[in-house]
């Protein structure tokens, strides 16, 4: 409780080795293959990371220093060029994998193509000679507001291929969105559709480009690629067809030789200032940290079908649906539409069609799978399944399990991971043949990786007590900065704990060494000089019968310092007084009276992010009675909001 340390006040003892069956067949099969990787990444990692990055990325030039740490700016692989595109296409071409597929693809109506490595070459160059040909050099940046349709991958390919900097903005976001993140990178291109398909309705994603062009002097041409076939004003000498411009250009596009820090993309995240910060990920070190946490973390081999649900305007999509897998050499599902088109079942139809294997998917997307009943599943075949993995933000026990007994048969291991758009890449995670599960851990760090937990003083904590989560040394994955604004960047990462990177989340270790994140740090609850993790409140209250989601945030309380309200949507049960008593009872039952939530309200859903996260700072101000001025750019449904505050008034 002292020291600005956090009360950890769940207990989870279950755990779950791999089986003898799967150990056998991983590349990391044992908890002492771990230790021994994590040890040598550990005690030399610039001889470790430069080993891995002479074999596994093909360099036009190799680099002459491995790593340049001026802190907070790191330069990974110093004086060496290569090329992400040349890396995830050209590498695989002299191998049997020229025509294995590349993406299984798969539209919301029910289209389905297979495109192979070669065929997934010819077309990135034909459309990277087509953003030449638009005056596109390296160093510009494209602005892609596009659904989840292959051309969205091989535009970001394209780009990476002649040196222009990505942004996708995830194909939701409004017009606003879209010139704001237009404007502060000063994008020249906009590569967009004609539309999308979700939930069976048409997305007019031209119409809002056409908006958010009206607002963004920068930009000068705007691609569009016919998906919906839907009616679009084109605007002569702005606006070209995709299959116009590419039908000219040549399929020969050699890939630029580009210096090993040359800027890969630019993507946006919510700030709680309410402008949008653009985390810069650069070439050949974020591209060996996606291919190799890949290769560990999903075991991969050379059969699997791996399906990331993710859409590709997040993080996700970039690193485990686009760069780390296609380096890798893997097949990839990508699915346009949403889970519950046209039946709740289509996930689980998916897996069923096309034998996926790995299957990496959010904790919000599996508390709803529940909350639609196990019936959906039931319906279908999901033996090819061997792996699962979770992402976006910690995942309750009772979903793990879940999780691990319906959709995984008590067989598949579950990778739960931590890492962040500015980390890159996986930075916490299970090896899945080497390291026994917790359910609501991500147990230990990846190789490279230096985990260290702080208190408000800057002192280590110890076992099972809560501390800001730092990483303590450079690894090849990390953000390079904020574009333009290096000031914001020193001051948001670096400057409260000096030295080391502040992820902005809180963790706690136990006593085998294993991580569980408690949420972000300022999701702690203070009750009577008791610091409380979110995390651990809406865990217990989601493990009883009636619950299916429940988001815990604090409130001022003049006696208590802060009381704890909790939003909650039910999975069944009547929303009564009798039913808040019955919650009450059972979070003093499972983590004890100081948690007993003072506030617990109904609400058919809950505020989250396009990419599914709980959006508690919003739910901050609501559960205060104040009017928010957060940052509700990536809010999905904006008429939660209104009906949350109704419930206020």
């Amino acid at each position: 409780m002292s020291g600005g340390q956090i009360d950890s006040v769940m207990q989870e003892d279950r755990k779950f080795p791999p089986t003898a069956d799967f150990q056998a067949a991983a590349k990391i099969g044992s908890f002492a293959a771990y230790e021994s990787l994590y040890e040598e990444s550990i005690r030399d990692p610039e001889k470790f990371w430069g080993e891995l990055a002479r074999k596994d990325l093909h360099w036009f030039k190799p680099f002459n220093k491995v790593l340049d740490w001026q802190p907070p700016f790191a330069k990974w692989f110093v004086g060496g060029t290569t090329n992400v595109s040349y890396n995830c296409l050209d590498a695989h071409l002299n191998s049997w994998r020229k025509n294995k597929a590349a993406f299984i693809w798969e539209g919301e109506p029910g289209e389905q193509r297979t495109i192979t490595y070669a065929q997934l070459h010819r077309e990135v160059c034909k459309f990277a000679n087509s953003l030449k040909s638009l005056g596109l050099k390296p160093g510009d940046v494209a602005t892609i507001y596009m659904p989840m349709v292959p051309e969205l991958a091989i535009a970001m390919l394209a780009c990476a291929r002649i040196g222009v900097v990505h942004s996708v903005v995830f194909g939701g976001f409004s017009a606003e969105a879209i010139a704001d993140r237009n404007n502060d990178a000063k994008a020249k291109v906009v590569i967009t559709a004609d539309g999308g398909w979700r939930r069976g309705k048409l997305l007019e994603l031209k119409a809002t480009v056409d908006t958010a062009l009206a607002k963004s002097p920068t930009v000068q041409n705007c691609v569009v690629f016919q998906r919906a076939k839907n009616n679009v004003a084109m605007k002569d000498g702005r606006d070209h067809w995709w299959h116009d411009i590419t039908a000219k250009a040549s399929a020969d596009c050699p890939a630029e030789q580009l210096d090993s820090e040359h800027p890969l993309f630019i993507l946006y995240t919510s700030g709680s200032t309410g402008k949008p910060k653009g985390i810069r990920h650069t070439t050949a070190g974020y591209n060996l940290f996606v291919k190799k946490t890949f290769e560990w973390v999903f075991d991969y081999r050379d059969d699997d079908i791996f399906w990331c649900t993710a859409d590709c305007g997040w993080v996700t999509g970039h690193s485990y649906i686009v760069y780390g897998p296609l380096s890798a050499g893997a097949t990839t599902v990508m699915y346009e539409g949403a889970p519950n088109w046209p039946e709740e079942d289509r996930f689980w139809d998916i897996i069923e069609r096309h034998r996926v294997t790995i299957l990496y998917t959010a904790p919000t997307a599996i508390r709803a799978f529940i909350k639609w009943g196990d019936h959906h599943v039931d319906k279908h075949d999901l033996s090819s399944l061997r792996l699962l993995g979770t992402v976006g933000e910690g995942i309750n026990p009772e979903a793990w399990m879940w999780y691990h007994r319906k959709i995984g048969g008590e067989r598949c291991p579950i990778v739960d991971t931590w890492w962040q758009t500015e980390t890159g890449g996986i930075m916490m995670s299970p090896l899945p043949g080497a390291i026994a599960t917790k359910p609501g851990s991500c147990t230990k760090p990846m190789p490279g990786v230096v985990p260290v937990l702080l208190d408000e003083q800057l002192q280590p904590v110890g076992p099972n007590q809560g501390g800001m989560l730092c990483i303590a040394k450079p690894w090849p994955g990390m953000l390079r900065g904020l574009w333009g604004d290096d000031d914001r960047y020193v001051q948001q990462y670096w400057t409260k704990v000096p030295g080391n990177y502040l992820t902005g989340d809180n963790s706690r270790v136990d006593n085998d060494g294993y991580y569980w994140i408690m949420g972000r740090i300022d999701d702690v609850i203070n009750v009577s000089g008791h610091r409380l993790s979110t995390i651990e409140v809406e865990s217990a209250l989601v493990s009883h019968p009636n619950v299916a989601e429940a988001a815990a945030v604090g409130r001022p309380d003049e006696l208590k310092g802060q009381s704890v309200v909790v939003f909650v949507t039910l999975k069944s049960g009547e929303a009564n007084d009798a039913l808040k008593t019955a919650m009450k009872q059972h979070v003093r039952k499972e983590i004890g009276a100081l948690a007993v939530p003072d506030d617990i309200r109904f609400t058919g859903s809950l505020p989250k992010t396009r990419s599914g996260k709980i959006m508690r700072r919003l739910l901050r101000d609501i559960a205060a009675g104040k009017e928010s001025v957060q940052d509700t750019s990536t809010l999905e449904d904006y008429s939660v909001l209104a009906k949350l505050r109704g419930d206020e008034e």
